[in-house]
């Protein structure tokens, strides 16, 4: 592998870049954890994370983990051995998040799909309507699959729910969606929201949160299962170290805080738009690579086109593989690989988190080049759309 000189692009969907500011607020000592200045970084740390799930009437909950620890505190507050699940299939994490339930001891049914489409509403629908006993305690739904590129639609989901007049939790996996797009955990009905801290929110790995509404909450406290760590109850008592269940992890607080301050001066809204207009950018790229036959978008439907990924399925004889490493060894930019069923046939664009329109323009170039470099037709350039995009919509007032 050549040397390699000057900033390296990491373009997975997780981890995102960490800014440079955020590094700093975790290079430093470490300090009391029972003491005062901790105990009142971790208020502010806790009333501050509640805007952003948009949740006001509940609890957002914080654990030294990644997006799976999220996903086994969630399950193991509200869902018993024995109980029944509906989990709408989208994609890798879905399938993920379905066996660690099953793990649990937890039963799933799953609605199948292609990988390629959100979720269908109308069989989330169907399939409550038949539950006539009400053996399905909630439905599983992962916003946007990190593997597949997918997002689907929310308050659709919640709205199939409502109109079956069925009393399962609606619980979501937000963790590449949250701080990327709009998500109003009260406003949609969400019971459950999981996310983690290495993807919009700019972080290092090791941060999970889970928001928890008040009929989440409820259900928990009649829950019966063993739980300790993972256990909301114990974590809303008001001792301090409890919110952590023991020593808290201060250094990753310390960058929490940071981002957090970032997304505030921002504005969600702002970050919002931000993800939008640069995903935009990534998809005019790959709609014009498309044209050679040789790649095309592994989302079918447009408008279920994820702002914070994009998966490219490559054609046959096209090796994904080779693209991913000659993208790293020779232009210095990591792309995310096919998971699952893509494995081996598709890439992934990550742009989320600290990114800007030198970033994306940068991993656009270099995988336009190594294309080139393969001999993997393109016809005409993606990244002059994605420049065209960018131009258009640039704010020079």
């Amino acid at each position: 592998m050549p040397l390699q000189r000057g900033q390296h692009f990491l373009q997975v969907p997780g981890p995102t870049p960490i800014p440079q500011r955020i590094m700093n607020a975790m290079h430093r000592q470490a300090i009391d954890f029972s003491g005062p200045e901790f105990e009142a970084l971790s208020k502010s740390i806790f009333a501050d994370l509640k805007p952003l799930f948009r949740l006001e009437n509940g609890e957002v909950f914080l654990y030294a983990s990644n997006g799976h620890g999220g996903w086994e505190a969630a399950i193991s507050n509200v869902l018993a051995p024995g109980d029944l699940v509906l989990l709408p299939e989208t994609g890798q994490f879905s399938r993920g998040w379905g066996d660690m339930a099953r793990a649990l001891g937890v039963e799933v049914e799953v609605i199948e799909n292609d990988w390629r489409h959100a979720i269908d509403p109308h069989k989330v629908e169907e399939r409550l309507h038949r539950d006539k006993q009400h053996r399905i305690k909630a439905v599983l739904a992962v916003h946007t699959d990190t593997a597949s590129s997918v997002t689907s639609d929310l308050q659709a989901v919640r709205a199939a729910i409502d109109a079956a007049g069925h009393p399962a939790l609606l619980m979501v996996d937000a963790i590449a969606s949250l701080g990327a797009v709009d998500l109003r955990q009260e406003e949609w009905g969400l019971d459950v929201v999981v996310t983690a801290s290495q993807k919009a929110l700019m972080m290092p790995p090791g941060l999970a949160f889970v928001g928890a509404n008040l009929k989440a909450l409820e259900v928990a406290r009649a829950n019966a299962r063993p739980r300790n760590y993972w256990d909301w109850e114990l974590r809303m008592q008001p001792h301090h170290y409890r919110h952590y269940a023991g020593t808290g992890p201060e250094h990753l607080v310390f960058g929490l805080r940071e981002a957090l301050d970032m997304v505030a001066e921002e504005g969600l809204e702002g970050a919002h738009q931000r993800h939008a207009r640069l995903a935009e950018a990534v998809r005019r790229a790959v709609g014009v690579w498309s044209e050679g036959g040789a790649v095309e978008f592994n989302a079918l439907v447009a408008g279920e086109r994820s702002n914070s990924v994009t998966t490219i399925r490559t054609a046959d004889g096209v090796d994904a593989a080779a693209i991913r490493r000659i993208c790293r060894e020779h232009f210095d930019v990591s792309l995310g690989g096919g998971l699952g069923i893509l494995e081996g046939k598709a890439f992934r664009i990550g742009h989320m988190g600290y990114i800007n329109p030198p970033t994306i323009l940068g991993g656009l170039g270099a995988v336009e080049a190594t294309m080139k470099a393969l001999g993997v037709s393109c016809r005409r350039s993606g990244v002059e759309a994605a420049i065209d995009w960018l131009a258009e919509t640039a704010d020079t007032a």
